[in-house]
């Protein structure tokens, strides 16, 4: 279990070197990391390990200090990121940022801002055999939904850009435990459906249980890296991270 190197044929996203700095302190000090199409890969670490700031620069939200950021093989380090969601990226961001003011309907349908095809309205159908509650509120403001309900609208909002690979960050945050479970198990539905999901949480033994593969962030480097089975019985990870 060591961190990724070298090339990676099948990878969706590729990063090689990737260091991001806030002013004049260096957060992510040249990471490597890949997620391959069809994974579900997570990143776990403390908190200031460099978790969010990394999901931020592949997003487009922050530009890459140095090294190399890759989606399908294309460069994408700072490209902005409402053409990155044109190119089938999707961040569903930590604290959900619904539109509070407008419906649930009217957050889903803005989730595809980018698209003028005819597949919008059978994706919203999707979204909605996913999200059984998201239609039975589909008029109500989303304001006024529980923090699960809001976090289901967040996911769907990005599904409706139909992207190839969706950035998730910290999506267990402030929910109770069986939200949270139904969560985790919606997004290895999505997995098994085609979308390549790199998932950034805090709950690291529930991502490990439901992730292909884990690296493990620490002061902005990678400490480990490997299959989430193998982690789960890493008696460094245990002692740091599970609680054992």
């Amino acid at each position: 279990m060591t961190p990724a190197a070298g090339a990676h044929p099948n990878a969706l996203l590729e990063l090689k070197r990737v260091e991001i700095a806030y002013g004049g302190i260096q957060a992510v000090k040249g990471i490597d990391l890949h997620v391959d199409k069809g994974e579900l890969v997570c990143l776990i670490g403390a908190n200031g390990a460099g978790k969010t700031t990394t999901l931020k620069a592949i997003a487009g939200a922050l530009a890459p200090a140095g090294g190399s950021v890759r989606l399908e093989g294309r460069e994408i380090g700072g490209t902005p990121a409402h053409e990155l969601v044109r190119r089938g990226l999707a961040l569903v961001p930590e604290g959900r940022g619904v539109f509070a003011r407008l419906t649930v309907g009217e957050n889903l349908r803005m989730g595809a801002y980018c698209r003028d095809d005819a597949g919008i309205e059978p994706d919203l159908e999707r979204v909605y055999a996913l999200f059984p509650r998201l239609r039975e509120r589909r008029r109500q403001v989303a304001g006024t939904l529980s923090g699960g309900e809001q976090q289901m609208l967040a996911i769907g909002r990005a599904l409706m850009s139909r992207p190839r690979l969706l950035l998730c960050d910290e999506p267990s945050l402030g929910l109770a435990p069986l939200v949270v479970q139904e969560i985790m198990r919606l997004l290895a539905r999505l997995r098994e459906g085609g979308t390549t999901v790199l998932l950034v949480e805090q709950n690291a033994r529930l991502a490990l249980r439901f992730a292909d593969r884990a690296y493990v962030l620490e002061v902005g480097r990678v400490a480990l890296s490997g299959a989430s089975a193998d982690l789960l019985a890493d008696d460094q990870l245990k002692a740091a991270y599970l609680g054992a």
